[in-house]
């Protein structure tokens, strides 16, 4: 069909025609209104890509053929606008789901994926995979049924980051499944089947395989710098586990990186989009670029001189979207010869397909997936999915004894900064759990007979500016008004930041204590229809207010306390008392004392208006003699049985690409592995009590604790372990689970001088080429009981390249209580080159064992894909002929059995 052909069948459409297209898009039947000639009244003929009885493939180069370029080029940018007169609804491509469905309501939370990598267990991540997607599929059922086509409420989603963690400085290591390529490959080739589903017609959602490739800050310099990796390193670390989600998961989708690799932007690769991904791997799906890369092309890079240039070759070298806007400038672009039309027809076809692959353009009741019901959102069933996998992600770094902690303490000290954040129960790219349950409360459910007392006792990090040491003002302080029954402050929300209009929502709030990063609280409102669409607050924009009284309960000094960010005021009585409301005037104090009367009402009012994605809002004090914090949590110490220190990293100092600069900190990377001094200072003064310490770790990468594993007789780490992750330290503390999660990542000491950060040699990293002696290893964890290895036994001791063998041994459990044990299994050539790594994992499984059971565990091994270098000499992966071992053990150093075998030619 020519051009003009089809913009003369666009105008010969009937209302009626329009009508039905959009009813059949948007998944609801015509109702008699057929579709028909203007002139003749007779039927038309059905639009190709409204035919059900065609190919996906059909169909979507009958949607593109009939759009005109300029809606071509909107359709390939991430918010991309309907098409009323085809039919086609707005659609966001850009969303997020890296552990739970995130910035779309609320949603179950699952540990971090770093903590997932933790797991060593593909069964679990096959099941959280499925439980993120039943949720994701919920959600947008329900957002289409109230026609809410915005960010965060589609169903492609921007994950896993499969990068490996070559240095435990980068911020959004914690995003990754660590630093093994093959565990990475397994683990992200689970959660893509986990997402996408296994229909063979529709798929559930679109994962996207990312940062391809090489990419793995530093943050601060991502937007410019060039990477020039070996060969070698290229094809044995950065590029096995995206060949695996391709071939193997079958992925939909891949994002480019924003760094250059060896000249090209990673978002406009020859080499890689087109050479490795297509033409290699045979990859049919389409190509994302991470958020602005494209601009990045002609501002930082400085490849070509302006946008049109920019997006020309990002379309010309396979990628398909935007997100962004520079596609925009791809009608430019066209008119002045730099790109086809028909290239760009191309790159939409395989937009369009992965939108009919959804079922976006077909009937509801066709689809499997749109019939997931909206309860499965934070189900029960979810929600102890979500505290299992916690459970399995804890690592148990060190026990001289101490644990499990007895149920019988009377008196328990939990201190530290990160003991009741939320925060660091969630790492980045997060959702909203309904009831997040703290390592603190955790604790104290889990030991309600006991005496928990917290004190934070110290900051995050020096000079980190957190009022989250003053506790909140408890709502038995607070009445919404002075003849009130209930406790708590009148919030009203409103849109904008002025409060001249309405509020949109009025409701009594107990404790003032809120983050909502990239939602609203009017979002589960309207998600559940009980606010209509039109009336949502816009999470990057809106404004709250709180007012009623303040009855002290006793007289004396206070210390009040509110957000400790820009805008914000605290009025008192009608006096402002704290003002952070405008820039230029601000006082940035953080808190003010004020001399109060026992019982006396005092009139309250926090104004606050949210507008950066991370900001939160806390109505706190400290009251009339309370201790400094390190003094109160040394109090706490020396009274109690025991001490419970939780400390280490929460994702206000560790992430991508963030405004932070504090000692050790720098834009969301590491510039120092040890705990924080703050952190340090005082976890040494708890332990010269003499009284039993216990140290809980959050974060999202390996930390340098040398002092820690010297001195502290046991040594939790929880990673960021999701919205249940204050029961599983619970249960790993008083034994109700035994700690099976095994490290990801190596942790080095805080002596080992690491190679430099921007340098992408893997020389000197992680337990494939580190020659050094590290602080834990790479695959360890401990149990509260005891395994042994027995009785190894190959099928084969000599094999052809193209052959396999397997081994097999046995695990029994020697020791008192039922747990897990992870095999894992090592692969070494004993004729090794000085290119060859130290060895490489290739199997692993858990096993669960109860006192003095006994089973055996079998690994299968190909040389083709298990004993494989890269050649670059041939520019191939290769197989050499000779001696090998393979090492079963615990950890990648912890080896217990070892065999040899022989490849021959």
């Amino acid at each position: 069909m020519s051009r003009k052909e089809t913009v003369r069948e666009h105008r010969r459409f009937t209302w009626r025609s329009a009508i039905c297209v959009a009813l059949l898009a948007a998944g609801l039947p015509c109702l008699g209104l057929a579709m028909t000639d203007a002139a003749t009244k007779a039927p038309a003929p059905k639009a190709g890509y409204l035919d059900l009885s065609r190919s996906f493939e059909d169909r979507a180069a009958d949607l593109v053929s009939r759009m005109t370029l300029e809606e071509k080029v909107a359709q390939m940018q991430n918010a991309a606008p309907a098409i009323p007169r085809l039919g086609v609804p707005a659609y966001d491509w850009w969303n997020e789901a890296l552990h739970g469905v995130a910035r779309a309501g609320e949603a179950t939370v699952f540990p971090q994926a770093i903590g997932m990598a933790a797991t060593f267990d593909t069964g679990l991540m096959s099941q959280v995979a499925e439980a993120i997607s039943d949720e994701a599929r919920a959600k947008h059922q329900e957002f289409l049924r109230r026609d809410m086509h915005a960010r965060y409420q589609g169903l492609t989603f921007w994950s896993p980051n499969i990068n490996i963690f070559r240095d435990p400085r980068w911020g959004r290591g914690q995003e990754t499944y660590g630093e093994d390529p093959f565990l990475t490959s397994r683990m992200g080739v689970t959660f893509v089947r986990g997402l996408q589903g296994d229909d063979p017609t529709y798929r559930k959602l679109d994962a996207t395989a990312k940062h391809f490739a090489v990419h793995s800050g530093p943050e601060s310099e991502r937007h410019r710098f060039d990477v020039h990796p070996s060969e070698r390193d290229l094809y044995e670390t950065y590029l096995p586990a995206f060949q695996a989600l391709v071939q193997e998961g079958k992925v939909d989708a891949v994002m480019g990186a924003y760094n250059r690799v060896n000249g090209e932007s990673a978002s406009a690769s020859q080499r890689l989009l087109q050479d490795v991904l297509r033409k290699d791997w045979g990859f049919a799906g389409y190509v994302v670029s991470d958020c602005d890369a494209v601009e990045d092309i002609f501002m930082h890079h400085q490849i070509v001189a302006n946008a049109e240039q920019a997006a020309a070759l990002a379309v010309k070298k396979g990628d398909d979207l935007n997100c962004g806007h520079t596609y925009a400038a791809l009608v430019n672009a066209v008119h002045q010869g730099l790109i086809s039309e028909a290239e760009i027809d191309v790159a939409l076809t395989r937009l369009m397909l992965a939108r009919f692959r959804l079922g976006m353009f077909d009937p509801p009741e066709r689809v499997r997936w749109a019939q997931i019901p909206y309860s499965v959102n934070q189900s029960p069933e979810h929600d102890a999915l979500a505290r299992r996998a916690a459970d399995e992600s804890i690592v148990l770094l060190k026990n001289d004894g101490v644990l499990p902690l007895s149920r019988d303490l009377h008196r328990i000290a939990v201190i530290g900064p990160t003991a009741d954040d939320v925060t660091a129960l969630l790492g980045n790219y997060h959702g909203t759990p309904a009831s997040p349950v703290t390592i603190l409360q955790g604790i104290r459910s889990a030991v309600p007979q006991a005496e928990v007392v917290y004190a934070k006792g110290a900051t995050l990090v020096e000079g980190f500016d957190d009022q989250s040491g003053f506790p909140l003002i408890d709502a038995s302080y607070l009445r919404p008004s002075a003849d009130a029954a209930e406790h708590g402050l009148k919030g009203e929300y409103f849109r904008g930041n002025d409060f001249a209009s309405a509020p949109v929502i009025t409701r009594v709030d107990g404790k003032i204590g809120f983050r909502w990063d990239h939602s609203a609280p009017t979002d589960e409102l309207v998600t559940r229809g009980e606010l209509p669409a039109d009336q949502a607050l816009d999470p990057t924009h809106f404004s709250a207010r709180w007012s009623g009284q303040l009855v002290p309960p006793t007289s004396g000094r206070y210390e009040l306390s509110a957000a400790a960010a820009e805008g914000y005021r605290l009025y008192l009585d009608g006096r402002l008392v704290l003002d952070a409301w405008n820039p230029a005037t601000a006082t940035h104090a953080v808190s003010v004392p004020m001399d109060l009367q026992a019982n006396k009402a005092y009139d309250i009012r926090l104004e606050y208006t949210k507008a950066d994605h991370n900001a939160d809002v806390r109505l706190a004090w400290r009251m009339p003699g309370a201790k400094p914090p390190f003094e109160e949590a040394m109090e706490a110490a020396r009274h109690a049985d025991a001490i419970v220190f939780v400390g280490g990293l929460n994702s206000d100092v560790e992430g991508e690409e963030m405004k932070v600069n504090y000692p050790g900190f720098a834009g969301g990377d590491r510039t120092d592995l040890r705990l924080p001094a703050t952190q340090q200072k005082l976890l040494q003064a708890l332990r010269a009590t003499g009284k039993p310490v216990v140290l809980v770790l959050t974060s999202g990468s390996a930390l340098a604790i040398d002092w820690a594993q010297q001195h502290v007789p046991g040594i939790v780490l929880a990673w960021y372990p999701g919205q249940r992750g204050g029961n599983a330290v619970a249960d790993v503390l008083f034994g109700q689970s035994n700690p099976s999660g095994r490290l990801p990542v190596t942790f080095y000491k805080a002596s080992e001088t690491l190679p430099a950060f921007d340098d992408y040699r893997m020389e000197g990293r992680t337990y494939r080429y580190f020659k050094g002696q590290p602080l834990y290893p790479f695959g360890y964890g401990l149990s509260y009981t005891t395994f042994t290895y027995s009785d190894m036994q190959l099928d084969h001791s000599t094999l052809s390249a193209d052959g396999h063998l397997t081994v097999t041994l046995s695990v029994k459990n020697t020791g008192p209580r039922a747990g897990d044990e992870v095999v894992q299994l090592y692969v070494r050539a004993t004729h090794p080159g000085p290119w060859r790594s130290n060895k490489e994992l290739r199997g692993f499984r858990r096993v669960n064992l109860q006192p003095g059971e006994e089973k055996r565990v079998s690994f299968d091994v190909s040389p083709r894909t298990d004993l494989r270098y890269y050649d670059d000499v041939r520019h191939a992966y290769a197989v050499d002929p000779g001696r090998y071992e393979l090492q079963v053990g615990a950890s990648s150093a912890d080896i217990r059995l070892t065999a040899p075998f022989d490849v021959r030619d």
